[in-house]
């Protein structure tokens, strides 16, 4: 089997699962992992022969794709904002939306300040790391309930060096601001998908990423958004600002409730694709 046939044989076998762009876009970064080579390399050694060894990892990769594993989980790596990232089963997977937050934050303060900030729910860090990147000077921290996430953003931000202070604790405990001190930002891509839209998900969600990240109870969509809120209440100084993403059918009510507890010039933005997706609000 030749690097090209490969390759080919591999968008053919997906198709049905993604569209042109995007099962081509996975050939490359399989063929990238396997080969080791770049996608110019591969064109000039297109008729070059995988070794057995390569062979034999092809066809298990290309099982795990029909089986909807996502391409991240194989090669162990996805890309944020131009960093790559170790990921697993145990963390979202980083997504374009959440990049768009981390956009919104830094324009926001072109200046590169050196404030403290927190991210909540850090999963695999990339928030924090891109955003550290930026802010060499600031002091950044993240939180994670997860020991097993914690450790993933850790080994992530010491590949980037890039260092973060990590604290394992849950946001939802009583005494979870107790343990903090005070920020100039509080940052969090918290679970916001009702459970009832599990069964429209998509399999390589839902069987593939942890719950523990994505589902709220039905009855609680809001339920990070309000006890955050109340610990951002606690933590962040005056006229420090608070950004959430948030799921595309909560924008009205995420903005509501910041107002109530308080917070001004709250501010709701769309994504790319037009949907309602962040939030950023003001401590008075």
């Amino acid at each position: 089997m030749t690097i090209q046939s490969a390759f080919a044989g591999l968008t053919a076998a997906i198709r049905h699962l993604y569209d042109a762009r995007e099962a081509a876009n996975i050939g490359h970064l399989l063929m990238e992992h396997i080969t080791g080579l770049g996608k110019l390399d591969r064109v000039v050694h297109k008729d070059s022969d995988l070794n057995p060894a390569q062979e034999n990892q092809y066809q298990q990769a290309l099982a795990a794709l029909l089986a909807h594993k996502p391409i991240q989980h194989i090669t162990g790596k996805s890309w944020f904002y131009g960093l790559e990232l170790l990921v697993s089963d145990q963390v979202l997977i980083p997504r374009p939306e959440t990049e768009e937050l981390v956009e919104w934050i830094l324009k926001d303060h072109p200046s590169q300040p050196a404030w403290r900030l927190l991210d909540i729910g850090t999963g695999s860090g990339c928030i924090p790391i891109a955003i550290k990147k930026h802010w060499p000077a600031a002091d950044v921290w993240a939180m994670d309930v997860s020991t097993t996430a914690i450790a993933l953003a850790t080994r992530n931000a010491s590949l980037q060096h890039t260092p973060i202070r990590f604290v394992l604790q849950d946001v939802l405990s009583a005494d979870a601001a107790q343990v903090l001190p005070s920020f100039n930002i509080i940052i969090s891509n918290p679970p916001y998908i009702p459970e009832k839209e599990r069964s429209e998900m998509q399999p390589l969600v839902t069987a593939f990423e942890p719950s523990i990240a994505l589902f709220v109870p039905d009855k609680e969509p809001l339920l990070f958004y309000r006890r955050i809120a109340g610990l951002a209440k606690e933590r962040l100084e005056n006229g420090g600002k608070l950004y959430f993403e948030i799921h595309e059918s909560f924008g009205p009510e995420v903005v509501s409730l910041l107002e109530k507890e308080g917070f001004a010039d709250v501010r709701l933005r769309q994504d790319m694709f037009g949907k309602d997706r962040m939030v950023r609000a003001v401590k008075k």
